[in-house]
């Protein structure tokens, strides 16, 4: 049995194609970046919650999503905004997501901060707790520099952004 997919169905799974640019093993769905999908005749317009506003992977995020839907016959335009409302959290990572960055050696963001707003992540590489900030200001501004003392080796932890 052959089940057609819904013209939505199609433009969500092009969108799953377009991986964040600076860590290629999680797409944007499980970053958590997409926001709305709407569909009126043949346009598409899709909202993304950026990361960061900052990021600077922004422009090159919405190309690849217009590029992606672009490629479906049954489209000829496609408009992509970015959101602030509702503002993106570090809880908006799916699990396959989470899984996608430990793969990629950057620790997933904490799911809840500690009463004092503290937060404590497992090495990506060994999954020991037992480990130390160096510097809260890593590669990009969602992520930070740590030491794991287990296994001696440095890595990188995506913060946590939470709305309080």
């Amino acid at each position: 049995m052959i089940i057609s997919q819904t013209l939505e169905e199609k433009v969500k799974q092009q969108i799953e194609t377009v991986y964040d640019p600076e860590i290629d093993t999680i797409n944007i769905v499980d970053l958590g970046m997409l926001g709305n999908v709407s569909i009126l005749e043949k346009k598409v317009t899709v909202e993304l919650l950026p990361t960061f506003l900052g990021c600077p992977a922004l422009g090159i995020i919405k190309e690849n999503v217009i590029k992606a839907i672009s490629e479906l016959n049954e489209v000829e335009e496609v408009v992509v905004n970015y959101i602030n409302t509702p503002p993106w959290t570090s809880a908006s990572i799916t699990e396959k997501g989470r899984e996608a960055l430990k793969k990629f050696g950057i620790a997933p963001p904490p799911i809840q901060l500690e009463s004092d707003g503290s937060w404590q992540v497992d090495c990506p590489y060994c999954g020991s707790p037992y480990n130390t900030l160096e510097n809260i200001f890593g590669p990009s501004a969602c992520r930070s520099l740590l030491y794991c003392k287990e296994c001696k080796n440095p890595f990188e932890a995506m913060k946590p952004i939470s709305i309080l």
